[in-house]
């Protein structure tokens, strides 16, 4: 019973309002090492009731402190978890005070930014839209006591390591940091050491395995067999909720068509789908309304849609801990379930990856083994019954060809001779070969193509520039002046001085 940790009587009563009778062994294991503020590492199969397992210990704990600030921040890889954890701790945490707030990418700032910036006890939060809010400031973790990591082998290992690590610079050293998933990888388990101070390690049950409730089976089909069959198996066999995975967000909006124009009411969820279009598809499902709800892998890990009996994979994941999660969604809280499987001949890889993760044969239920690909070389000959191209069979001997083509040959052989009897048996000579001898082109020599001497083209000749003659420098010497001596004699003969 949960009265054995002590929780406050206002959280034993809205256990008991859910339907809670007795913990799960993963909230047997983990609560105690959680109440006394340790931090933890916990593995347990998917739908063991981990979500009530740090849900439960936090809220204790909260209760004894201050409101009005964050105290816990929990990290969730998708909307749809984030979701459905804000939703869980409002049913768990009514009457107590405490106030959650989840905060996601595909919608407003607005309606977050007020809930933060008033001091939510409960923050749940993907990190990308958390990284937004603390960008803007939004948000302030200086007085966070607790962090969990929901779903954790996804975030470390699905892209999330930059974005947590820009996160965890920015909340307080002394905290108590707790780490909860269906799968933990070795690498992964020492990779989240670095950031947590001597946890606790809880597992329950042998890791990566399904609950033992869920009935597991795998049909052989073609891939454009899928379809039909999948609409066979809906109608003979007694599916009331039914989950189908897809690999890819086309196939799976192509799928949910086809099932609809089929009569059968289906929904479509994947990340493409605007956040008002997922919570009307989840909402619906969980409701009733849609009796099928076709996804990606983004539905996979964590939702917790009470009452699926059974999850279909349409195509097979291609990581085995993938499969894990995929069939968890059903047999939840110790219920039973049926995952159905439809594998093509180019998935005996994946089966067979799953079968070594699971450590044991998925049963086939209709047809042969899928071949793995150390025998696809055999899948290369073209079965016998396969129909030959025109021109191989006109080729054939009317012996060598097949009882179906002989047929109508002797028919007519037989009517021609009842019409035109041959009197002489004599052998008649063999017909000459109707096939015309390819003629024989006769190639045309290529024109000479004259050669023209290349144009000599005439240089002008530059033009002499007339080259002025010095003028001649006279060299007869320099007058001078005259002197007396130069004077000519004057006799005084003749003249009169008066």
């Amino acid at each position: 019973m949960f009265t054995q940790f002590k929780f406050d009587q206002i959280l034993l009563d809205n256990v008991k309002r859910q339907g809670y009778e007795k913990p799960t062994p993963i909230q047997t294991a983990s609560m105690p090492p959680a109440l006394e503020g340790r931090d933890l590492v916990a593995t347990a199969e998917t739908g063991s009731g981990k979500t009530a397992a740090f849900l439960l210990p936090i809220m204790q704990k909260l209760m004894a402190e201050p409101r009005g600030r964050t105290r816990a921040l929990i990290l969730c890889p998708t909307r749809e978890i984030a979701l459905q954890t804000n939703e869980e701790a409002g049913k768990l945490g009514r009457g107590t005070g405490l106030r959650s707030v989840s905060v996601y990418g595909g919608v407003g700032f607005e309606p977050q930014t007020k809930a933060l910036r008033t001091g939510a006890e409960i923050v749940v939060a993907t990190p990308g839209r958390l990284l937004d809010h603390m960008g803007r400031g939004n948000v302030n973790f200086r007085d966070l006591s607790v962090l969990i990591l929901d779903e954790a082998d996804r975030m470390l290992d699905m892209g999330f390591m930059p974005d947590i690590k820009r996160i965890l610079s920015s909340l307080p050293q002394n905290r108590q940091t707790m780490l909860f998933s269906a799968t933990m990888p070795s690498e992964i388990l020492s990779l989240s050491n670095r950031f947590m101070k001597n946890p606790t390690r809880v597992s329950v049950g042998r890791p990566s395995t399904p609950p033992k409730t869920i009935d597991q089976a795998v049909y052989a089909a073609e891939q454009h067999e899928k379809t039909s069959l999948l609409l066979e198996l809906i109608r003979t066999e007694d599916m009331d909720s039914i989950l189908v995975f897809t690999r890819t967000k086309h196939r799976a909006d192509r799928l949910a068509k086809q099932l609809s124009h089929a009569g059968l009411r289906a929904a479509c969820i994947h990340g493409d789908r605007s956040q008002n279009q997922r919570e009307e598809a989840l909402d619906g499902f969980k409701r009733g309304r849609y009796r099928i709800l076709v996804a990606t892998d983004i539905a996979a890990r964590g939702l917790d849609i009470q009452g699926v009996t059974h999850v279909i994979n349409y195509d097979l994941p291609a990581v085995p801990e993938d499969y894990i999660h995929r069939i968890g969604r059903t047999a939840r809280a110790g219920a039973s379930g049926k995952a159905i499987s439809l594998a093509t001949r180019e998935d005996g890889e994946a089966l067979r990856d799953i079968e070594m993760t699971l450590g044991c044969d998925l049963p086939l239920s209709n047809a042969a083994r899928p071949r793995t690909a150390a025998r696809a070389e055999s899948r290369t000959a073209r079965p016998e019954s396969y129909a030959r191209p025109a021109a191989v069979s006109a080729q054939r001997t009317p012996q060598q060809r097949g009882p179906q083509q002989r047929v109508p040959q002797q028919r007519a052989q037989q009517q021609r001779a009842a019409i035109w009897p041959d009197p002489k048996p004599a052998s008649r000579p063999e017909p000459r070969s109707t096939s015309r001898p390819e003629p024989v082109r006769a190639s045309r020599p290529e024109p000479r193509r004259a050669s023209r001497p290349e144009p000599v083209r005439a240089s002008r000749p530059q033009p002499r520039r007339a080259s002025r003659p010095e003028p001649r420098r006279d060299s007869r010497p320099a007058p001078r002046s005259p002197s007396r001596d130069d004077l000519p004699e004057y006799s005084n003969v003749g003249i009169q001085i008066h």
